[in-house]
């Protein structure tokens, strides 16, 4: 059940394709072999209203969480993260040519017994053989 959504600053808009970045992620996170194709879910949220720093209007960030099951070692969730990270900053490299850009990255694990889900998708797959 692996969850990765980037929140973003609206300043964004234009200078980073936000869908290219969501299919580098999710390519990413498949490339470990940790995670099933019909678990994997990112995606990207604008955020509208913002104060980042010393509140210069060309200031920008990309907070990145990264949620998964229990289940996987923290040199897997390591190594994932480095993964991610560093296909993500080699992406962004105009912004970080900039003096007004900030990423971040977390992972964190989700407690299996305060999570519930129910999934369509994973039958699916598996019957194709994904």
């Amino acid at each position: 059940m692996p969850h990765f959504t980037m929140e973003y600053s609206a300043n964004l808009d234009g200078a980073v394709d936000f869908a290219d970045l969501c299919r580098l992620v999710h390519k990413v996170i498949l490339d470990t072999g940790l995670f099933e194709l019909g678990a994997v879910r990112v995606r990207a949220i604008r955020c509208e209203a913002y104060a980042v720093a010393d509140l210069l209007a060309e200031n920008g960030f990309i907070d990145m969480s990264f949620r998964v099951g229990k289940g996987r070692s923290e040199e897997d969730r390591k190594r994932t993260g480095d993964a991610i990270f560093a296909a993500v900053t080699d992406f962004l490299k105009p912004q970080f040519a900039t003096p007004h850009f900030a990423l971040t990255l977390e992972i964190r694990e989700i407690d299996p017994v305060l999570s519930w889900k129910k999934n369509a998708i994973h039958p699916r797959l598996r019957a194709q053989g994904a």
